[in-house]
């Protein structure tokens, strides 16, 4: 059965971690059960700052143990950086409350500069702060230039001791309010080009930072700030020239990660509310679940919900085995970031049109659900930047494969040290990928897992032979219909992988590639229909569309568990 796979804090039990892990994560899970689902929702209305959420953050040791690298650990053998345990964080915050993810998201990023650099004395000062339960932000963008860190009009003044002085503002900082360390990214007003870039350290609470505002109405303190003659020693720089611009990009690649398992706790909450609902909720004297098209909605909700975990576990393998000779992590980061979060949307509208007006209530988690969802394709990198990026990898993907040594599930207590070390951000069109066929090979049993290796296969041939020329790559409009086919590709495959490895129940995995062979066709018919696509990327467009294989009893099988999620959790009042 399939509905274990769905995290549940009545039976949440972190398997598979070491006791100091386990110990936290069930500590945050229970943190939150005793508030209430009351206080819960009321913090969220009232938009309040999360005090009382980082006062336990702060006695637990929580993003101390969780975020601090074994470089810098001391003799703690519990602190490392380890993406396993992140992720099941990520899920667990997710759960509650996209404002609560927030607050260490934008820690994460704010520390990946200073653990990226060779700053000793910045590197001891995180740590410190850290253990004092203090948060971090990541200074990267503008009012003017949004994340565009080509230009940035934080300026750094040479001055007589031998420092700079820094004035400038970023916008849409998180943390931005409280924050012990701020990595700030700028530039020297002395040198002209990359060489100029800078990433130093920067403190909330100095005189010359001042807080503006903040930019969102939530509890989310998504900040406004200024530094006036801020005084930058070498005590603070943690970057300068290229290695600063790489450090940005290293950040995001690093951080971005995170939003697809916030997405996958932020669905799991709401579909124990949606199908409890919809179970118990009488229609023209009928259970709403007797109807057809309700069953529909919730299996796929279900279904696209498993396929999200199930690519997430399997990327945080690819995460964790990465090195300088394997960089496949770069793929399927994007995809995390971007196909992740964007299914994520599907299933609370596909839950959000079986409860209807239930999901504007105020005394629902779903009612806030359906507002942060839409929040986690647009932070990192829009979905088109991340679509874009991924184009970068498929002919090498699809085409020319290189032999790996399979890639074993990673849930052991090592540290996540090359994350900080990726080096340059570039030549990402060299990076090689083990052959795809094998995943879809092991189920080619199932009637939809091979029709959508029919429609792999045919993507390849497009690659080959009618891919966009040189003109036709201007048109961004174009290419992304091709990145959304090559998406599903990469997200298919994954899936399998990881399915084999958790010995999935083959009705539930059957029934999500049906969903999956009618998202292939849906691109394809949306190519088709591109102003510039040519007669034989049309024709082609029309071949690729595929039928799933439809089994009514299949359906009722993963219907039943579907149902079976009914009452399972409520969280306390």
């Amino acid at each position: 059965m399939a509905a274990p796979l769905l995290f549940n804090p009545q039976t949440y039990d972190p398997q598979g971690f070491d006791a100091e892990t386990g110990r936290l994560l069930r500590a945050t899970v229970d943190w939150f059960e005793a508030r209430g689902k009351r206080r819960l929702i009321e913090d969220y209305r009232t938009r309040a700052w999360l005090a009382d959420f980082l006062a336990f953050s702060a006695k637990e040791g929580l993003f101390a143990t969780f975020l601090t690298p074994a470089s810098a650990a001391g003799d703690n053998p519990d602190k490392r950086w380890d993406t396993a345990r992140i992720a099941a964080l990520n899920e667990i915050f997710g759960f509650y409350g996209l404002d609560y993810w927030y607050a260490w998201q934008v820690t994460v990023l704010g520390l990946g500069p200073v653990w990226q650099s060779d700053n000793a004395e910045a590197r001891t000062r995180a740590a410190q702060l850290l253990d004092q339960g203090e948060v971090f932000a990541f200074g990267l963008s503008e009012k003017s230039h949004g994340a565009d860190i080509y230009n940035t009009d934080m300026l750094l003044t040479p001055a007589a001791d031998g420092g700079f002085r820094a004035t400038g503002s970023k916008y849409y900082i998180g943390n931005g309010n409280a924050a012990g360390l701020v990595s700030v990214f700028g530039r020297r007003t002395d040198v002209e080009g990359p060489d100029g870039y800078v990433f130093f350290a920067a403190d909330s609470r100095h005189d010359a930072y001042h807080l503006v505002k903040n930019v969102v109405d939530s509890s989310k303190y998504v900040s406004e700030f200024r530094l006036e003659d801020y005084p930058v020693t070498a005590a603070d720089v943690l970057h300068t020239g290229r290695a600063a611009f790489d450090a940005a990009l290293n950040t995001v690649n690093v951080g971005k990660f995170n939003l697809c398992t916030a997405s996958i706790g932020i669905c799991e909450h709401a579909m124990y509310e949606a199908v409890t609902h919809a179970t118990n909720r009488i229609l023209y004297g009928r259970p709403v679940t007797a109807f057809p098209h309700v069953r529909r909605e919730l299996t796929d909700a279900y279904v696209r919900l498993v396929g999200m975990k199930l690519f997430s576990d399997r990327a945080v393998d690819y995460f964790r085995t990465a090195g300088p000779d394997d960089r496949r992590y770069l793929l399927f980061n994007p995809m995390t970031k971007m196909k992740v979060t964007t299914e994520g949307e599907k299933v609370i509208d596909l839950m959000w049109d079986v409860i209807a007006a239930k999901g504007f209530e105020k005394d629902n988690y779903f009612a806030q659900a359906a507002v942060e969802i839409r929040g986690l394709p647009k932070l990192e990198g829009t979905v088109h930047v991340n679509l874009a990026l991924i184009l970068k990898f498929m002919k090498n993907h699809l085409l020319d494969p290189a032999p790996y040594e399979a890639v074993p599930t990673r849930l052991d207590a090592a540290d996540d040290d090359f994350l900080f070390r990726q080096g340059p951000a570039r030549g990402l069109g060299d990076i090689r990928f083990h052959d795809w066929r094998p995943a879809f090979d092991a189920f080619a049993s199932l009637p939809n897992v091979a029709r959508l290796r029919e429609q792999a296969d045919a993507l390849c041939e497009f690659v080959t032979t009618a891919a966009p020329d040189k003109e036709q790559s201007k048109d961004l409009d174009l290419l992304l219909s091709v990145g959304q086919l090559f998406a599903l590709v990469v997200h298919g495959q994954l899936i399998l992988e990881q399915a084999k490895l958790k010995g999935l129940d083959e009705d539930v995995l059957d029934e999500l590639f049906a969903v999956l062979v009618r998202d292939f066709s849906a691109h394809a018919v949306e190519l088709y229909g591109k102003d510039s696509a040519t007669e034989a990327q049309q024709e082609w467009a029309l071949a690729a569309v595929r039928r799933p294989a439809v089994d009514e009893e299949r359906l009722s099988r993963v219907w039943q568990q579907v149902e079976a999620l009914s009452g399972t959790y409520e969280m306390a009042p």
